[in-house]
This record gives C-alpha cells, sequence and structure tokens, in this order.
C-alpha cells in the first residue's frame, strides 16, 4: 500500500492540490458527499504532505478554502432548488413532515447544526442545502459556523493524515529493529537455557 502511495504521490505531485480540494468541495457543493470521499481524500493530501510530494500549509489553506467554498454553494443550490424539490416527487416522497422536522432543527441549533453536520458525511454532504432550503442568515449565521467548521474539519483531515505518515514513518523504524531485538532476546534465552541444561 504504501509502495503504491509513493508511485500515486510521484506521479500526481502538485495535481494533489487540486484533486483533495476539488473533492472537498464537491461533497458539500453538489449534495455529492454520500459517494465522493472529500475527508479520505484530505487525510490522503496530508500524507503526501509528509512524505514531501506537496507543501503541507498550502495543502491546509486549500482544504479550509474548498471546504468553505463548498458548503456556500451547496447552500445557494438549496436556497434556489429547495421549493422546487420539496413540491416535487422525491420531495413529497420524503414528506411534508420530515421537512418541518430538518426545518425545526435549523430554526432550533442554527449555525452549530451547520457546525455540527461537517463532522458527520451524510449531515456534511446535505446540511449546507437544507440550511439554505429553511432560509437561514447567510451572513449573520451561515457564513461565520460554516467557516469554523472548515477550519476545523479541513485543517484536522490534512493534519490527521500528515501525523498518520508521521507515526508510520516511525513504526517503520520500530519494525526494522523489533525483530533484531527479539532475535538478540532468544539467543541470550537459548544460551542460559544451554549453560543451565549443563549446569
Amino acid at each position: 500500500m504504501l509502495g503504491f502511495l509513493q508511485q500515486l504521490g510521484a506521479q500526481l505531485g502538485a495535481w494533489f492540490y487540486v484533486i483533495a480540494g476539488g473533492l472537498a468541495c464537491a461533497e458539500a457543493a453538489i449534495m455529492a458527499g454520500l459517494v465522493l470521499p472529500g475527508e479520505t481524500a484530505l487525510v490522503v493530501a496530508g500524507f503526501a504532505a509528509h512524505q514531501g510530494w506537496i507543501s503541507l500549509w498550502p495543502m491546509v489553506a486549500v482544504a479550509i478554502g474548498s471546504a468553505a467554498l463548498g458548503d456556500s454553494v451547496g447552500y445557494e443550490v438549496g436556497r434556489r432548488l429547495g421549493p422546487r424539490l420539496r413540491s416535487s416527487a422525491l420531495g413529497r416522497r420524503v414528506g411534508g413532515d420530515r421537512w418541518s422536522r430538518a426545518d425545526a432543527f435549523l430554526r432550533r441549533y442554527g449555525g452549530r447544526a451547520v457546525l455540527l453536520g461537517r463532522f458527520t458525511a451524510g449531515l456534511r454532504a446535505l446540511m449546507p442545502g437544507l440550511a439554505g432550503m429553511a432560509r437561514m442568515s447567510y451572513l449573520r449565521t451561515f457564513l461565520p459556523w460554516n467557516l469554523a467548521g472548515a477550519v476545523v474539519w479541513g485543517a484536522g483531515c490534512v493534519l490527521l493524515g500528515y501525523a498518520f505518515s508521521a507515526s508510520l514513518s516511525k513504526l517503520d523504524r520500530v519494525i526494522t529493529y523489533v525483530p533484531l531485538a527479539l532475535i538478540a532476546v532468544a539467543a541470550v534465552a537459548i544460551v542460559l537455557h544451554v549453560r543451565k541444561k549443563r549446569a
């Protein structure tokens, strides 16, 4: 797996910024988070930054910007298409009661719902659109909580991948020496056992 990622990193290079940022943006922008792995892409990008294929802090900035932009686009899509979606055949199947409960949830928790939604895959894809449908105030409520979530989630995913790669490097060094240490311990145990038998 590590060899595959190294080959991928060598070939992609700076495209990591575009691919990871694009997936993070598309997750909420087109409500595709259920099929597009934006979170996974950012973790892999953090791994790539530790390997030296891309730079860490530019990737963190791309992650934050992409996440905030994606949610803002998702909000606008929900605001513009929400009424039509609710009255469509799909919207009627969802049911007026469920739509009302979603609106009530957003009214009750406001921007906190946007922030909390960022950390659950399904909600991450749907919450911005639901906020737009519910006509949550964009500048006063949605945008500040969206930015806070983008900073914590976007930077967190990249740094998690970076830390994972760093721990793998340490583990690799440990794994190199652990067999040698085990062989040495086994050799000492055998020598002691043989001496004890002779005595």
